[in-house]
């Protein structure tokens, strides 16, 4: 599954692996794709640094990137309690009330929410570029658009290709004017941040919007037949979050998550704002459901929503509330029905890979089907 773009990067496979987990993200890498570090969960410059250090001892010194979650545009002198103080007492009373509704326990005094969207914030999103310059990284992503000009300069200058998430042909042809090396075309299948075109539709309008700018498909793929069908359709590889929540290595802390998430099927999950704001596909669960009432209070914008709901996010996670607990993944979903180590993720999508390349050969009249 190689493409100019893998070629480009010295990967085997077309394949970029978002994660929050360092061990997952070794992994992908070792196993012949690009791994990609989430670095929004991160508050702390010396916890992304010791991330960042055990992935380099445990690739082979194979590449890998990093995701940050950065606007375009800076925002100067607002801190986190500035921003805290903006939320609505009401909202936050409704939040009192649903977790008391269903039993959820407090937190033990002095512990600390394990589960803070900060990345977002202008402080910490640059503080984790400077760990992450430090480290030879090949890739930066950015999942809120273009970063800003100085951080792609910076990148640049580094030899470090800069890629962006784009849910529509008008988002990827500002991209490729701001100067980003790839395009991310994230369709509406995906798990997260979304919009409103499905890959199928969305790939090939973005592969044409930014031509000759190389393009990874996004949204519903955890499959080879999907990855040949994505390369169809004009991309250089495919970008697969939501396959890896699953896998072995992955750390979730909470079984009854990796439980709900091997039970669900495709049609179980949802766009909603309850978790951060922005439009975000996640498991459907009485929690979503509680935010996207029409009685209730109706979500905060981001990142507002991502600040309020923290603590009663890592309570809900901590005490496995079942009803309640949930996380953010795409519509394949439904493909993930075990859990199997990161490589033999890869060799299916290869044999499917294989599979599909010899059926379309087969139906072209080239070859018989192996």
């Amino acid at each position: 599954m190689q493409t100019e773009l893998s070629k480009r990067l010295g990967v085997e496979h077309a394949i970029f692996g978002f994660t929050p987990f360092p061990a997952v993200a070794a992994a992908i890498s070792r196993a012949g794709g690009l791994g990609v570090l989430g670095a929004v969960r991160y508050t702390a410059p010396d916890e992304l640094e010791r991330d960042l250090d055990w992935i380099e001892a445990h690739i082979d010194g194979m590449p890998y990137g990093l995701d940050v979650v950065m606007p375009a545009k800076k925002v100067e002198g607002v801190s986190e309690a500035e921003v805290e103080a903006m939320i609505p007492e009401g909202h936050r009373q409704y939040v009192r009330d649903t977790l008391a509704k269903y039993g959820v326990p407090e937190l033990a005094e002095g512990e600390a929410s394990g589960w803070r969207i900060t990345g977002w914030m202008e402080e910490v999103a640059r503080g984790q570029l400077d760990i992450a310059f430090e480290h030879p990284i090949t890739l930066l992503a950015n999942a809120l658009g273009s970063p800003p000009a100085d951080v792609i300069e910076r990148a640049h200058a580094q030899g470090v290709l800069v890629a962006a998430l784009a849910g529509s042909a008008r988002h990827a042809r500002k991209h490729a004017e701001a100067g980003i090396d790839i395009v991310v075309a994230q369709g509406y299948e995906a798990g997260g941040h979304t919009g409103d075109i499905a890959s199928m539709v969305l790939t090939p309008e973005v592969v044409d919007a930014v031509d000759p700018l190389p393009v990874l498909a996004a949204g519903g793929i955890g499959s080879g037949q999907q990855v040949a069908a994505a390369l169809s359709l004009g991309a250089q590889g495919v970008w697969l979050g939501s396959i890896w929540l699953t896998v072995t290595e992955a750390d979730l802390h909470a079984p009854g998550v990796t439980r709900k998430l091997l039970a669900a099927g495709s049609g179980d999950t949802v766009r909603s704002r309850a978790l951060t704001g922005k439009p975000a596909r996640q498991l459907r669960t009485e929690w979503t459901d509680a935010w996207d009432d029409p009685n209730g209070p109706g979500t905060l914008p981001m990142p507002l929503q991502g600040l309020l709901v923290a603590d009663a996010v890592s309570r809900i996670q901590k005490y496995e509330v079942e009803p309640l607990l949930g996380t953010p993944v795409g519509q394949i979903v439904g493909r993930m029905n075990s859990e199997r180590a990161v490589q033999e993720v890869f060799d299916d999508l290869t044999r499917g890979f294989e599979r599909a390349v010899d059926r379309i050969n087969h139906i072209a009249g080239r070859e018989d089907p192996a």
